[in-house]
């Protein structure tokens, strides 16, 4: 039975799974030769939004504020308020100073791209009969 290996497979912990993380859920696949990672960031200032990657650790925060006004009584309060942050724990197949963040429509969209050298690429297998004509033509 052949087993399929896809190293990329494990390319991303999730390591901030906490009830902030569940604030921001969050959708992940691979788009040809990057990972997308999508992120429900609705009622969030835009100018809240930070980003950044510290050796392989991707953070991600956002704040949303309350909407509360003074001699308001809550009858039900689901959405969340706050600040929020999620880590990711990238792996070294991906390269990192080329990231890309948009923000539009409350979703954060993040462009992973995979490194040059974790590309897939053929590698010419030589024989031989091959490296005995290339001394010759070279003598």
């Amino acid at each position: 039975m052949a087993r399929t290996f896809d190293p990329f497979r494990e390319l991303f912990t999730d390591v901030a799974r906490t009830p902030a993380a569940t604030a921001m859920p969050m959708d992940l696949y691979r788009d040809g030769d990057a990972f997308v990672a999508q992120i429900d960031l609705p009622g969030v200032d835009p100018s809240s939004i930070d980003v950044d990657v510290d050796d392989r650790q991707l953070t991600i925060r956002a704040e949303r504020s309350s909407q509360a006004v003074e001699g308001q009584k809550w009858l039900v309060r689901e959405r969340p308020a706050g600040t929020f942050a999620r880590q990711l724990t990238l792996g070294y197949g991906v390269a990192l100073d080329k990231i890309e963040a948009n923000y539009a429509d409350g979703v954060l969209s993040l462009r992973i791209p995979v490194a040059e050298e974790a590309k897939p690429r053929k590698i010419e297998v030589t024989h031989a009969d091959q490296a005995r004509q290339i001394e010759g033509e070279a003598e």
